[in-house]
């Protein structure tokens, strides 16, 4: 079962596409986060999601939220997704452990290996302030982010 709003988001250390390291917690007091669990680089509808979202980042940047495209593909595979698609923004390997933090919050699918599609919006102090979640094979759609950043107050 996934997270529910209003809980503590558990906290992660994951490796970017470029061997970065990234922790949720170093955003705490500064900004808030979307983090948005797809279930594989290169496949078509996650593409499309994300390229979505590389098309409508402003919405993200102007409310002060970072947004985290999280997967179990290696950060090999990131990197030259992220490449391909021109994503300006990270994209984090939930690699090993397998799904590890796709776990925690709830949203491994065992028998597939991957996660579902899942977005957190999570604010300055760690909290899940929104979110949501599509039927296996259904992308998000930009109107159900706009929605969940209105859930969000920025930091002044």
């Amino acid at each position: 079962m996934a997270l529910q709003n209003d809980t503590q988001a558990p906290d992660f250390k994951l490796i970017n596409q470029f061997g970065e390291s990234v922790q949720l917690s170093a955003y705490r007091g500064i900004k808030s986060v979307a983090l948005v669990f797809f279930p594989l680089a290169f496949s078509g509808i996650c593409s499309g999601e994300l390229c979505e979202l590389r098309d409508n980042l402003a919405m993200f940047e102007d409310g002060g939220v970072e947004l985290i495209g999280i997967s179990v593909d290696s950060r090999h595979a990131l990197r030259a997704f992220g490449e391909q698609e021109k994503y300006s923004f990270d994209l984090v390997a939930d690699f090993w452990p397998h799904g590890a933090v796709a776990k925690e919050y709830g949203v491994f699918l065992e028998e597939k290996g991957f996660a579902n599609r899942a977005t957190f919006l999570i604010d300055p102090s760690g909290i899940i302030r929104a979110s949501f979640i599509t039927a296996p094979g259904e992308a998000r759609s930009i109107d159900a982010y706009r929605a969940a950043l209105e859930q969000l107050v920025p930091v002044l």
